[in-house]
């Protein structure tokens, strides 16, 4: 059986996920994990650039260092599972998104974390540059874990919503036995926000369980102003990132708000993304939401979610066999094994774009 490797980092900055993983049929077997944390100087430099605050030796030297950091965390979780490297089929490498921009005259979307490096330091092949392929074809390119979603999640018998809450949530609407076309989309901030506010305000990178949200009360007129954003009420295929939702958004909105307690704020923001996800969840009774991503730990949003999302039930990823913290990992050692296969990677009624694509780029050894 072929083994997989995984890895990613999201919209938070907070590091590197590696997964090794083998697939069959519907049946995802995880053979070890690691997590490789980005020093706080190159986190610092990669939230800078991803706000137009760098020059092109900053993105060289950014994916020179994050490409060495992906080495490292793929050479890790080969080291913790024991396997030999020659057992290791390919790696799949989501990189570091710098900025993503799938609208307008000239679409793109930038990782940095060179792949080249990757499959130097550690003797197997890798696929990267997974999003562009589908942009060049019209799509948004994001999500594609859809796919992922559809081909391992997927059930006969239910109706099934995958959300995501990394920097930013995305969902991917299952419905039962196919009966319908699978869609997906960022329905706005989640964590990446929430994170940001956190540091400019108390100095921690994240709050942690929620607790320091749960201070606070929900300001219902910043979050009607936020509400008022044109991106929620927008017709999916739709995705968006920090260039949109970041801490100047943010203080754009609050000087029509002063004087509100960080921890008011902080609530506000975890209940924007309560509402938008249930607000643009489609609407199907007796449908489960699995959760993943690092919301997933977060007591007070997983809370609010029930309370937004009632009467649909709110569970784990954990429940479908995949803890929430590998399940995008997961994907993308699947979406290796797709490209080196010849398969199509993206879904074109999520992502818009004009047909089915092989995604990425090889890079052999």
């Amino acid at each position: 059986m072929k083994a997989w490797i995984g890895l990613m980092s999201g919209t938070s900055m907070d590091g590197i996920d590696a997964i090794l993983v083998s697939f069959q049929d519907r049946n995802i077997r995880i053979h070890a994990t690691h997590t490789t944390d980005y020093p706080d100087g190159i986190r610092q430099r990669l939230a800078s650039l991803s706000q137009n605050r760098g020059t092109p030796d900053d993105l060289g030297e950014l994916d020179h260092a994050t490409g060495s950091l992906f080495a490292l965390a793929a050479s890790s979780v080969i080291e913790k599972s024991g396997f030999p490297s020659t057992s290791i089929a390919a790696i799949g490498s989501h990189g570091q998104t710098i900025r993503h921009q799938p609208d307008g005259s000239a679409p793109f979307s930038i990782q940095v974390g060179d792949p080249n490096l990757i499959a130097e330091r550690t003797g197997i092949t890798t696929v990267a540059d997974f999003r562009r392929r589908d942009l060049a074809a019209g799509g948004q390119g994001a999500p594609l874990v859809p796919a992922f979603h559809k081909a391992f999640f997927g059930d006969a018998g239910e109706d099934r919503c995958i959300l995501n809450l990394g920097g930013i949530a995305n969902i991917t609407h299952l419905p039962a036995a196919n009966k319908a076309p699978v869609t997906g989309f960022d329905t706005g901030p989640s964590n990446a926000l929430m994170d940001a506010w956190c540091l400019d305000q108390t100095g921690r990178t994240y709050d942690k369980d929620g607790a320091w949200a749960d201070e606070g009360i929900v300001d219902q007129s910043l979050l009607g102003d936020m509400l008022s954003d044109a991106y929620f009420s927008r017709q999916p295929p739709k995705s968006t990132g920090t260039e949109k939702f970041n801490l100047e958004w943010l203080k754009v909105l609050l000087n029509r708000h002063p004087d509100l307690p960080g921890a008011d704020v902080q609530r506000t923001l975890l209940e924007l993304t309560a509402v938008t996800v249930a607000q643009q969840i489609p609407p199907s009774p007796g449908m489960t939401i699995f959760v993943c991503g690092g919301g997933a730990r977060n007591k007070v949003l997983m809370r609010e979610l029930k309370r937004t999302c009632s009467p649909l039930r709110i569970a784990s990823t954990a429940e479908l066999g995949l803890d929430p913290q590998w399940v995008e990992p997961a994907a993308f050692a699947w979406l290796a094994s797709q490209t080196l296969s010849g398969k199509s990677g993206n879904l074109p009624e999520v992502t818009g774009a004009s047909g089915e694509r092989i995604l990425g780029a090889v890079y052999y050894t």
